[in-house]
């Protein structure tokens, strides 16, 4: 059983692991909230939560605000899981506010505890806490309140930021943020719940995506776009980096609060992160996706009898690369769509195993053919491997590998879970020596120059540390 509403003083949710594992770069959550009395937040967050569920299925989280407290419930596991109905908020509570949040943890962070919004109580009132991203100074400022006399509950940014605030001195919480946010050095998209206005902002070089819509005539944030499409709700802008938006029944306040000379907006949420039919940076994902195929063929073509993408986030470049060449485009791999966006796992064989549950080759359409196989990146490199292998065993005659982003050579270090560089199969090997280690007949990579153009962002926009080891902090 998950856990039921509470408040401030409630206990949180039980633990419930995938155990199947894939290597795959994995997004670190995403949030929603909205500022909208008379209406039924509890579903619409809801709803919203269901859209975004893509960027984190370890555990999911609705806080209400109705004017005077907070009501919590979240839990390990999918939306549906810890929500399973929805008539499942608080009975009798008419909220103002809500704020949702589905977790992915990166690792070494996936206990219950550390499940959100987060909600604490201080000296101006009840607050719930939620981000995205990752401060890396936090072992520092941990460890200086630690020594302070802090005691902290859980490894999250959100409460480390709470006991900032609550320590800051500040009676109002924009004036607490205020002081407290130039200390924090990373990549993070938060939002507060107050009892009375909600609270979003976004770090200085904007890593972390956050938008800003409007729905039945309120404002409402998301990390993706696809939660408003999702709601009914109209598109109105990105949070702009270092910005706090206000929102409350006075409207919407926008405060510059931390200075900004450049954005560097992770790449990897056009390459494989976002959902394809959200818009970030003005930029549609799906015909970002597709133009990084177009480009792939360009760079590296190949005599083929059909293309194929692996699901879901490359069977939009696969299309792109297909018509690029004329080649017709196949369905040629099947997802099992009930086991969820798997984890990354130290064990090989459970990796192996979580590979063969979630894919499985069409034989019919791949025997005897020369197959290009199109996906978004190569991480260590196992996946690859099996799905080479997998190719090879439906009886393909060729597999050629085509990826749509440059070798991963460098770990993330603002959010994003990634393994170390040692285990980095681009950091380690030469593209023909990863040919070589999976399999394939051929493997070619985007080059950097060919992503920036399918992107179409300037280059000093974009965070891609993790092609290139230049790292904006």
């Amino acid at each position: 059983m998950f856990a039921s509403w509470h408040n401030s003083r409630g206990k949180q949710g039980n633990n419930q692991k995938s155990i199947y594992g894939i290597d795959k770069m994995e997004e670190a959550c995403g949030v929603f909230g909205v500022y909208a009395p008379g209406q039924d937040l509890f579903r619409v967050t809801n709803f919203a939560l269901y859209a975004l569920q893509h960027r984190g299925q370890e555990s999911a989280g609705i806080a209400l605000s109705d004017g005077q407290n907070i009501h919590l419930k979240k839990g390990q596991g999918l939306v549906a899981e810890v929500f399973p109905r929805l008539q499942g908020g608080p009975k009798g509570v008419d909220a103002n506010g809500a704020l949702g949040h589905v977790y992915y943890s990166a690792r070494g962070k996936a206990r219950p505890e550390n499940a959100q919004p987060l909600l604490v109580r201080y000296r101006q009132g009840n607050l719930a806490v939620a981000y995205n991203g990752n401060v890396i100074n936090a072992g520092e400022l941990r460890e200086k309140l630690e020594k302070e006399g802090s005691i902290f509950q859980t490894m999250t940014d959100s409460e480390l930021l709470a006991h900032l605030i609550a320590r800051s001195g500040h009676s109002k919480l924009e004036s607490a943020l205020q002081s407290v946010l130039p200390a924090l050095h990373g990549a993070y998209s938060f939002l507060f719940l107050a009892e009375d206005r909600l609270i979003g902002l976004r770090d200085p070089y904007a890593m972390r995506p956050l938008s800003l819509g409007r729905w039945r005539g309120h404002y409402v944030l998301a990390s993706e776009t696809c939660a408003f499409d999702t709601i009914g709700a109209e598109i109105i802008r990105d949070v702009r980096p270092g910005e706090m938006v206000v929102i409350s029944k006075e409207g919407l306040q926008s405060i510059q609060v931390l200075p900004s000379s450049r954005t560097a907006l992770c790449v990897f949420e056009f390459i494989y992160f976002a959902r394809p039919d959200s818009d970030i940076h003005g930029k549609n994902v799906h015909l970002v996706r597709k133009r990084l195929g177009r480009l792939l063929a360009r760079e590296h073509p190949v005599q083929a009898d059909l293309v194929t993408g692996v699901p879901d986030s490359s069977l939009a470049a696969a299309t792109g690369f297909a018509e690029e060449l004329g080649l017709p485009y196949e369905m040629g791999l099947i997802k099992n769509r009930y086991i969820g966006r798997t984890f990354i796992q130290p064990d090989q064989e459970i990796r192996d195993i979580g590979v063969q549950l979630k894919l499985n080759p069409i034989q019919q359409v791949v025997q005897g053919k020369k197959v290009v196989v199109v996906d978004d990146s190569i991480v260590r490199g196992t996946t690859s491997k099996k799905l080479v292998n997998m190719f090879v065993q439906a009886g393909a005659k060729e597999v050629h590998l085509r990826i749509g982003s440059p070798p991963i050579i460098c770990p993330c270090c603002y959010g994003i879970d990634t393994p170390e560089r040692s285990e980095l199969i681009g950091a380690q090997r030469q593209v023909e020596e990863i040919r070589q280690k999976i399999g394939a007949t051929s493997l070619q990579y985007l080059s950097r120059l060919g992503m920036l153009k399918a992107v179409g962002l300037p280059p000093d926009s974009l965070c891609m540390a993790c092609f290139s080891g230049e790292y904006p902090l």
